[in-house]
């Protein structure tokens, strides 16, 4: 199928096949623009140029400590110049990068160190103490540590390991790039959260990453020279692929090692920044930013938002403010961000709930992927009548290429053809997805499925409520009712038989908060809210 009747000659060759990676955006970029800045981290600016003499030095460092291709990389890093630069330096000495959670535990960071195979780690002088707890614990051999200084930050190093910026002043600075040979070949490693048992640790393709990378600027409708801030972890999904996409469109990257809504305000002030991604909570930190906190700016800031579906009262007071909120979807099993929620002319006129209720859908699929369908329980598409709910699936391009050494979760994983994510989704008519819950997250009471997002959105318009989770508290009665965990504004208090009230006159009865806690609630670094800890103390209710 797809061949022409006679092809005698016409054959795959150097001259028309390159195996796609974006090492190759940056071999490009240093060419096209090698006088704009690349990298921005206060005081520091570092040229395309530069900055790819020292991606290049990175990887003749490593491959003169031993480093072979297929050998994994690991980082301890915060978003710093360092950590972008490990995105570029580590495949091109042919090696994997693996980017660890700076936030895990010792016993994690062991776990992964071990089951990786890391013979390297560059490492933050803040999470030495770390390292080295996770080092005494492990298995088999420790790898090499990088002490990567950040003066900026105040942030010394311990004098016991080689430093970074010594390394690379006594790298090869004209080291070949070990280019792939085969886009197959493995990019990255990262780990998903192990809330449920151990993580699992989910492998990228040099494929996988071009293309992720090249479908966002589609997109996020990018044009030349964005100024990008990072607030996404660069250990969160590789950053959502955004680090390999800068080069593409000679972009800068400003490097954000402490997210505050101080920090993001002036670097949109003082920087011009155009563009960064973030969950929910980010949007809501600028929402309810001090007045000291915030700087006047006069262009609009694109953001792409992912995580639990932002509260449409979040969205509908952002906008205002000079941001144009894009929501997106994905998973650490589809490098970050697979679908977007496309906007369309015709919603323009929409303002207020309405507007913000359009925007907060998953979307539909990114251009370097194929249609994302929802599936019933016989995995047979839902009808596309947003009302019934299935399964999110995936296929294409930018879906990993599987679980590292666990073959049968990866089998599992891809079933029937199709990445299984695991969320919960109605379609709509016009193919846009919506997320209903995660799976694990869905309140049965009295046999009726309650949506934990539905009864959050609704928490959320409450003008004390900071932040607010829902999960299933055990009942007698009803098996599980629903159980609200609330911050509270600086300043603000309200009490639970208020806030109840409050979701009583917008909700369903079964829908409705028959429990509320007030606290802090717990975060994942990359600003998601850990469920599975407020499941246990409503359990123990």
């Amino acid at each position: 199928m797809g061949w022409l009747a006679d092809e005698t000659g016409l054959e795959k060759c150097a001259a028309n096949y390159v195996p796609l990676t974006p090492l190759s955006y940056l071999k490009r970029a240093v060419q096209v623009f090698p006088d704009r800045d690349a990298v921005v981290y206060g005081d520091r600016r570092y040229t395309y140029a530069q900055y790819h003499d020292r991606v290049t030095r990175l990887a003749s460092a490593l491959a003169a400590m031993g480093v072979k291709p297929g050998d994994v990389v690991a980082t301890l890093l915060p978003n710093v110049p360092a950590h972008a630069e490990a995105h570029f330096g580590v495949p091109a000495c042919g090696a994997v990068l693996n980017t660890i959670n700076i936030r895990l535990d010792a016993n994690t960071v062991s776990y992964i160190l071990d089951h990786a195979g890391a013979k390297v780690v560059l490492c933050d002088p803040q999470f030495i103490p770390l390292l080295a707890t996770a080092i005494e614990d492990m298995e088999n051999e420790p790898p090499k540590v990088i002490e990567v200084g950040d003066d900026a930050a105040g942030v010394h190093d311990f004098g016991d390991y080689p430093e970074y910026e010594d390394i690379l002043a006594a790298a090869d600075p004209d080291f070949d790039w070990i280019l792939p040979q085969d886009e197959w070949e493995s990019i990255s490693l990262n780990y998903t959260s192990g809330t449920t048992g151990r993580p699992k640790g989910v492998v990228y393709h040099h494929r996988g990453a071009y293309l992720n990378a090249m479908g966002q600027v589609l997109s996020w409708r990018i044009t030349l020279h964005p100024k990008y801030l990072t607030i996404v972890p660069l250990f969160h999904c590789n950053g959502w692929c955004h680090t390999w996409m800068m080069p593409a469109v000679g972009g800068t990257l400003v490097c954000c090692r402490d997210i505050s809504a101080k920090a993001i305000f002036d670097a949109i002030a003082d920087e011009g920044v155009t563009h960064f991604g973030g969950a929910p909570i980010v949007l809501n930190m600028i929402v309810n930013a001090k007045d000291d906190e915030k700087r006047p700016f006069d262009h609009v800031v694109e953001v792409f938002t992912a995580g639990a579906p932002p509260a449409p009262a979040t969205l509908a007071k952002i906008e205002p403010m000079g941001f144009n909120i894009t929501h997106v979807y994905g998973l650490t099993e589809t490098y970050g961000p697979a679908t977007e929620c496309t906007w369309h002319e015709k919603w323009e006129p929409l303002t207020g709930d309405d507007r913000a209720a359009q925007k907060a859908r998953q979307g539909v699929a990114m251009p370097f992927m194929e249609p994302v369908q929802v599936w019933d329980d016989q995995n047979a598409p839902v009808p596309m009548d947003g009302t019934t709910q299935g399964q999110i699936v995936f296929r294409g391009n930018g879906v990993m290429k599987g679980y590292l050494k666990n073959p049968r979760a990866t089998r599992e994983a891809f079933q029937d053809g199709y990445f299984h994510s695991g969320d919960l989704a109605v379609q709509h008519p016009d193919t846009y997805l919506q997320i209903a819950d995660r799976a694990k997250d869905i309140i049965i009471s009295g046999g009726e499925n309650v949506s934990s997002v539905e009864v959050e959105g609704v928490l959320m318009h409450h003008p004390d409520v900071l932040l607010c989770a829902v999960v299933a508290k055990p009942d007698e009665k009803w098996g599980e009712v629903p159980c609200a965990f609330v911050e509270l504004k600086d300043g603000h208090s309200v009490d639970e038989d208020a806030l109840i009230a409050f979701a009583r006159e917008r909700l369903a009865g079964f829908k409705t908060p028959k429990k509320v806690i007030f606290q802090e609630l717990p975060k994942t670094s990359t600003g998601k809210i850990q469920k599975f800890q407020l499941r246990d103390i409503a359990r123990k209710l």
